[in-house]
């Protein structure tokens, strides 16, 4: 097994402060001491490790932005994206839990959660309960809100009837923020979000996914049959759930953006450190420039896809409209991160298409940045529409 050169070091810190830069230290080397001796067995037995989940909450990086009354760290959402790079670039897939308990659950909550919400959820997602946020359907995807989950109000109560399917985080979550239509003849305005918790009556998780990539992160299905979900327990007000899954997601493009960035980092690490090791023709291959020049490219990628990822998170913290950026972060950082790991798999040649060595899992992990919390096609479309109705 290769050592790997750390590839942040130098002028990209120049981006942090001081308090940053160490609090991103102290998380890559919790990456590193603790998630990278697990990751080949996660990713095989498609399964997280129970212990390394409550090391995330012990090192407290499952409630970054949950202001400190409520048991959080009351940091910045700029930190939160620091942590997510840093997990994935050494798992993806340790990276998206923690990426969406903090950038879409706790987010929400901490949002458009009252206080009677805030005090009993956000307490229980910063101590030890994993969050998921459940959007997608079978026949709602890009077309977000063409959503079959209904809820029907019983006075006293609420009651869902239907599934959610692809929900992350959904094997381990303990809480779910979960969208249903209430009021279908009212379109997308009867869309309303309910904060679930798993022993709710009528609700389970069913089916896993078996993915190619991201393994160690659950993906399942929701099944809501007669789901008694208590009046107090709508998120925001009942027609609003619209607004706040469109305005959370801006938010997590932002951390999928990181995790894509992370991913590629980890991969580019890899194979620089493999090239000056593996020798072909008498000499380490980093000496030729047909190597040399890939590894220029990538670095170059990575380094603009950094900036697209850091300046979309400092404008969400300076309260400045950010919505352009998050898609520009994450529909360039998943483009980079499959041409990185792509390049690095080729870099350790034949040794990269087999499992014994890390590249390939980066590889297969990177594949999934175009696709969820909006696919690369709708990331274009948000960008050309904010392009043509506003100044560059």
């Amino acid at each position: 097994m290769t050592t790997t050169t750390d590839i942040t070091a130098g002028a990209p810190l120049t981006l942090l402060s001081e308090d940053e830069q160490m609090f991103q230290q102290s998380v890559r080397e919790f990456a590193i001491e603790r998630i990278r001796p697990l990751v080949h067995q996660m990713d095989h037995d498609a399964k997280m490790d129970g212990d390394l989940i409550k090391a995330f909450f012990e090192l407290g990086i499952m409630g970054i932005e949950t202001p400190e009354q409520y048991g959080g760290a009351g940091s910045t959402f700029f930190n939160a994206v620091l942590v997510v790079e840093e997990l994935s670039h050494v798992d993806a897939a340790c990276g998206v839990l923690v990426d969406v308990q903090n950038t879409l659950v706790n987010n929400a909550l901490i949002r458009w959660g009252n206080e009677d919400q805030k005090s009993k959820y956000l307490a229980m997602l910063a101590r030890d309960t994993v969050g998921a946020y459940a959007l997608s359907e079978a026949g709602s995807g890009s077309d977000a809100f063409a959503l079959a989950l209904r809820a029907e109000d019983k006075g006293d109560h609420w009651v869902l009837n239907g599934q959610k399917l692809w929900i992350t985080n959904a094997a381990e979550a303990g809480i779910f923020i979960v969208f249903a239509n209430a009021n279908p003849d009212a379109g997308y305005k009867g869309i309303t979000a309910f904060i679930v918790e798993r022993d709710f009556p009528g609700f389970r998780v069913g089916k896993k996914e078996d993915k190619t990539g991201i393994r160690a992160s659950s993906t399942c299905e929701l099944i809501f049959e007669d789901c008694r979900v208590p009046k107090e327990n709508v998120l925001g007000e009942p027609g609003k759930g619209y607004k706040i899954a469109i305005e959370t997601l801006n938010e997590g493009r932002i951390g999928i953006g990181a995790q894509m960035l992370g991913v590629a980092r980890g991969a580019l690490e890899h194979a620089i450190a493999y090239s000056k090791e593996r020798k072909q023709f008498g000499q380490p291959i980093s000496s030729f420039q047909g190597i040399q020049f890939q590894i220029a490219q990538a670095a170059t990628d990575l380094e603009a896809a950094r900036l697209l990822v850091y300046n979309a998170a400092r404008l969400k913290d300076a309260g400045r409209p950010f919505l352009r950026e998050a898609a520009m972060a994450k529909l360039f950082s998943s483009q980079v991160a499959e041409r990185v790991t792509s390049v690095s798999v080729e870099i350790f040649g034949g040794n990269g298409y087999t499992r014994e060595y890390p590249v390939e899992k980066f590889w297969r992990d990177s594949k999934i940045g175009k696709i969820y919390e909006g696919t690369s096609n709708m990331q274009l479309a948000t960008i050309a529409k904010t392009i043509l109705t506003d100044r560059l």
